[in-house]
């Protein structure tokens, strides 16, 4: 007898427990909570993944899997690299626009750090969005928009501004997420610019 097709895709569901984590963070929420969210039942979910920590593993192994997927369309947006790298190191402001869904996405974090079966998406993740912000900042060299430098040690950099940054925000509060990255991102760049940017 032929399986019955699912009504839902993982990826459905992925976005749901997104928004989820977003509103209540990976400790508090529950398979209902999600379940709602998508339209199933916390049974359906259970069958599919076993538990809420199979859930959130599929999740975090599904976010590793397509870490890197937005480099390429980023830079298909932006005629400068450079500009590219700032859009690509920025979009986590678009997940996380609240201080509040960002205290819950880094209690996520703390999971990925504690749990040896999180870390391991956590790192793969880490490994190719640095591979990402390389490869474009060697771009940027070749296209004379950046000075020679160690572009392996600058990539580094960006992942730790971007981040820091981001957790900088939500305690000063000031103006927007994206914003206060951008400005942080360009104050690291400067330096290592051939040209200055327009005011």
């Amino acid at each position: 007898m032929a399986a019955r097709p699912r009504t839902v895709e993982d990826a459905d569901i992925f976005m749901a427990l997104h928004a989820v984590v977003g509103r209540l963070g990976p400790t508090r929420l529950t398979l209902a909570d999600v379940a709602a969210e998508v339209g199933l039942s916390a049974a359906a979910l259970v069958q599919r993944f076993g538990s809420k920590r199979g859930l959130l593993l599929a999740f975090a192994r599904a976010g590793a899997e397509s870490a890197d997927m937005c480099f390429a369309g980023v830079r298909a947006a932006h005629r400068s690299p450079l500009d590219a790298l700032v859009a690509a190191a920025t979009l986590m402001t678009q997940s996380m626009g609240t201080p509040e869904e960002l205290a819950n996405g880094l209690a996520f974090l703390q999971i990925d750090i504690s749990d040896p079966d999180f870390r391991k998406y956590a790192l793969e993740s880490f490994d190719k969005t640095h591979a990402g912000y390389r490869a474009l900042l060697d771009e940027a060299v070749k296209a004379g928009e950046l000075k020679r430098c160690d572009t392996a040690k600058l990539a580094h950099a960006v992942a730790a501004v971007s981040g820091g940054s981001l957790i900088a925000w939500a305690v000063w509060q000031k103006g927007t997420a994206a914003r206060w990255v951008k400005r942080d991102l360009e104050t690291l760049l400067a330096p290592y610019r051939k040209h200055r940017i327009r005011p």
